[in-house]
């Protein structure tokens, strides 16, 4: 019976050494936690969205007599407390860049890849990792800027509670977009291979090409509805305006964003050379 038993162990328990995705993901877990570029990223990160959150909600307090009736109609409490996230998503999404991108420039990548030799279960690890590490941060960093914008908002009776209509999917939709760029960010360095080249992508995409479509005939303005930055707005905003999508659709461009960049990413890591 003893004997049966370890037979049915040794069956279906990995051997020592044998690469498994679990394995795969402590692996990646330890790179990510032991590089001081993660904790001041995302320390950035939490910083950004609780100050920056904090001061739009003052200086929004302070001005309000000043706001015209059409502006106080339009006023979005939950978004001015999580406006923070527009620089957070900066500092996720460099981060991204460097999480694959430092392994390539180190020469890293190549002992990663001995040792998990079909390549994207290392991928899969990585983004599943980040993610979850930035999801987490963000959560928190948007709860701790949502509680700080409402107390001053308060003080103009302007502020909402977290169980209004709307304003916890915001909060959470909010941190989701947040780490969908790191997500994006991690995809782009996989694609390039070089932390510059990679983050220069990304910039552009989140902040020169939105430029770019807003100067376009006003008959092409919607093409501004499928850029990600436009997907943030979207998620982000409670009080809905004509000039956004839905936050349904802005979910669904941000997802299509991740699956393409991330499939590009998958084969090209599988036919490439390290």
């Amino acid at each position: 019976m003893t004997a049966q038993v370890n037979q049915t162990i040794g069956a279906t328990a990995p051997a020592a050494g044998q690469v498994t995705q679990l394995r795969v993901l402590r692996s990646e877990w330890t790179k990510l936690t032991s590089l001081r570029s993660t904790v001041w990223t995302l320390a950035a990160a939490l910083a950004f969205t609780v100050l920056l959150g904090a001061v739009l909600s003052r200086v929004t307090a302070n001005d309000w007599p000043h706001y015209s009736a059409a502006s106080m109609r339009t006023f979005d409490a939950t978004a001015t407390s999580l406006s923070g996230m527009y620089l957070a998503q900066l500092a996720i999404g460099v981060l991204g860049v460097l999480v694959i991108s430092g392994e390539y420039a180190t020469g890293m990548i190549r002992a990663t890849l001995g040792v998990v030799p079909r390549r994207l279960p290392v991928l899969w690890a990585k983004v599943a990792v980040f993610a979850v590490a930035c999801f987490g941060l963000m959560v928190v960093a948007n709860l701790v800027a949502f509680t700080m914008g409402q107390a001053m908002l308060s003080s103009r009776h302007l502020d909402v509670a977290l169980s209004d209509p709307g304003v916890l999917r915001a909060v959470l939709g909010t941190a989701l977009f947040v780490t969908g760029i790191g997500v994006l960010g991690l995809a782009l360095g996989t694609l390039l291979r070089n932390t510059p080249a990679a983050i220069a992508v990304l910039f552009g995409v989140l902040l020169v090409l939105p430029q770019i479509v807003g100067a376009l005939p006003q008959r092409l303005a919607r093409i501004g509805d499928y850029l990600p930055s436009t997907s943030g707005d979207a998620l982000m905003q409670v009080v809905r305006t004509p000039d956004l999508p839905s936050p349904a659709h802005g979910l669904i461009v941000l997802l299509a964003y991740l699956v393409v960049t991330l499939a590009a990413a998958a084969v090209l890591l599988v036919r490439r050379d390290a």
